[in-house]
């Protein structure tokens, strides 16, 4: 990476980082575009040069974000010694949600589209600075497990689905139960999900 490169990236982190202080610290209504381009210590004219305007760039942190919270989940799962897929992923989701419990701050703030959206673009678009290829990985999961799935794509949305609303109420309001105690519930109803997706052997 040369310099100029190098350059772009420290502008870029440095505008997602001010943006997403501000955006939780004041919230985005209350955020202007000269608010962040004055904390961040760079020029209006750079804003623009990476971000259509202050909604643009929280949709890139959301993503961004998120893709960071998968990123260490799956680093973990690299080394867990797992291999059956359902336990893959269910180790990613115990991960996030416990990233997630512990920070309350970054849930709120990506709740809203932390759900099919997000990870429909993170699925159908090549990703931006460092973030996670999570297209490939997940690909790669299904490739590398003996079990094939009817429309793992459909699979996925139903997973994520149902981890990021009750997930959400769990963790911010104990609603119904605490996220400790909603757990059991909701991995035997994921393992569900992955069952009722499984092709048959001989349909393979």
């Amino acid at each position: 990476m040369g310099k100029l490169d190098i350059n772009k990236r420290l502008k870029m982190d440095s505008l997602l980082n001010t943006s997403f202080e501000l955006f939780t610290s004041k919230g985005i209504n209350k955020t202007s575009i000269s608010d962040i381009v004055e904390k961040a210590g760079v020029a209006k004219g750079t804003f623009y040069l990476y971000f259509k305007d202050k909604y643009d760039i929280r949709n890139r942190l959301i993503a961004h974000k998120s893709s960071q919270l998968f990123a260490r989940a799956y680093a973990c799962l690299q080394v867990s010694g797992l291999t059956d897929i359902k336990d893959k992923i269910l180790f990613i989701v115990d991960h996030i949600l416990d990233e997630l419990n512990e920070n309350k701050a970054l849930l709120t703030f990506i709740y809203k589209d932390l759900s099919w959206g997000v990870f429909k673009r993170a699925l159908t678009t090549a990703p931006v600075t460092d973030d996670v290829d999570f297209r490939k990985i997940y690909q790669h999961m299904l490739d590398e497990s003996e079990q094939k799935f009817d429309n793992p794509e459909v699979m996925l949305f139903l997973i994520i689905e149902l981890i990021s609303s009750t997930g959400y109420s769990a963790i911010l309001y104990n609603d119904p139960v605490s996220l400790a105690e909603l757990k059991p519930y909701l991995y035997k109803t994921v393992r569900g999900i992955i069952d009722d997706h499984m092709l048959p052997p001989e349909s393979i």
